[in-house]
Order: C-alpha cells, then structure tokens, then sequence
C-alpha cells in the first residue's frame, strides 16, 4: 500500500474518534438532545445516598471548578442518563455556577416547565424553570425580572403593610410533587403562567403575612413578553374586613 493511502486511513480513523460517541448525537455538554429541546430524558431521581458519596469522592478537590467537575461526573457513575448530566452542564454555565439536576419535568408546550434541584445551596435547594422558550431558561424566582413596583402601588399590598410594615415579597418553596404554575391562554396563542410567592415580614424565616401572585407572559412562539402583577388579597380577610371582637361578659358574683 502507498503511504499516500496509508496516511489517509490514518487520518480517517483519527477523525472518527474525535466525533461525540453519546447515543443522542449531541456533544456530552450541549445541554439538550440533539434538537436541542429539554425534555424529560433530563430527568433523573437521586439515589438516596448519592449526595453523600459525591462528597466525599469530591471535597478534595483543590478549588470549586474542579470540585464541580467531579460533582457532575459523579452523577454519570451514579447512573444518570445522559441527558440529566448535559443538562446540569448546561444549567452550570447558565446560572453563573450552581448544579442543579433536573428532578421533575412538564409539558405544556411551546414553554415547559422543569423541576430542579440544587443540592449544595443552603436554602431553597429546589427551583422551577421555564423551559424551551426565549430565553431557553428562566427561573421563576428571578425576582428581578417581577415588576414589583405594581405590587406595591396596589391597594390590597399597601393595606397589609400598615398592619405589617415590613412585608416583603420572596423566593417561593418549589419542592414537592407538583410545583406546577398555573396556565391560561392569552390572546394571539400566547400562555400566561401564574407563579405564587410567599410574602413574609421582614425574613426568610418570618411571619408568613400571605403570598403575592405573578403571570409571565409569553407569545405564541415561546418569546417571553413581561410579567404581570395579579392584584389579590394578600392575607386573611382580617386585613381587609376588620371587626372588633365582641364585648365579653362581665363575670358573675
């Protein structure tokens, strides 16, 4: 054989190698099969002691990059489908270093929703995203992106605030087995996803005084639009129907 002939085998074969191997066709950290859509493929339920083990594979590790390497690494050896892993990698480089592994997903469709677990945050560990749509993720407790100065020019919030000055509006609890909104129809084909949040005075750990109620709007193709303040009571309706009690009887000689 001519060494022509011989280097191009030898190229050939290299370039085959070098091709993603993963059944799905897509490169171990794009994040999505190969449409690039989430799905519920993503899904993946712990093992009970897969936190633990994790740990102790990883807490040697010398700084928190490689730390979370092994961490994703370790969900492979733990029996994570492949698309969980290309998920919390995509999801690492999204939300600025946090895994968080998909542990429930819903259809709704062109926007889904995912639940999602973040083992090592200190409170909160689970989310809820909105999938699929532009943008690809957004977290529904992104506060930022609330307009809240509709909440608080409302007459039923600043009802509460005189009873309760310092309310406050936070983060909600997205754990459980249906962390679902809400989801109506808007004109146009668009949906319109109603998410609830706890509204507390003054701490994570405060009275809870009731919860505030957001829409997030959304076009027919999946464009996310603006959210929307939904005015409701906020707690019970003493607030907003005060009686006083009746008088009591004197005690009888």
């Amino acid at each position: 054989m001519r060494p022509a002939l011989l280097f191009t085998f030898f190229l050939s074969g290299v370039l085959l190698n070098s091709l993603p191997q993963s059944g799905s066709g897509a490169p171990e950290g794009s994040g999505a099969p190969s449409d690039g859509k989430i799905t519920a493929s993503a899904v993946w339920q712990t093992p009970q002691d897969f936190i633990t083990k994790a740990h102790l594979a990883c807490d040697k590790s010398m700084n928190p990059a490689s730390f979370t390497e092994c961490f994703i690494n370790q969900m492979s050896s733990a029996g994570a489908p492949a698309d969980a892993v290309r998920f919390t990698r995509m999801l690492y480089q999204h939300n600025g270093g946090l895994v968080g592994i998909m542990t429930a997903f819903k259809v709704y469709g062109p926007v889904d929703a995912a639940q999602v677990l973040y083992p090592q945050r200190a409170n909160d560990n689970y989310a809820l995203l909105l999938v699929n749509g532009d943008p690809k993720l957004i977290d529904v407790d992104d506060l930022q992106k609330l307009d809240q100065h509709a909440m608080e020019d409302d007459p039923m919030f600043q009802l509460a605030k005189k009873q309760y000055p310092q309310i406050d509006m936070w983060p909600g609890d997205r754990s459980g087995s249906s962390p679902w909104p809400r989801v109506q129809p808007l004109s146009g084909g668009g949906a319109e996803f109603i998410v609830n949040y706890p509204v507390l005075n003054g701490c994570h750990a405060c009275q809870r005084v009731g919860q505030a109620r957001y829409g997030w709007e959304f076009d027919s193709t999946g464009k996310f639009l603006r959210t929307v303040y939904v005015s409701a009571p906020l707690a019970p309706r003493s607030l907003t129907h005060q009686h006083n009690p009746p008088p009591q009887s004197a005690p009888q000689q």
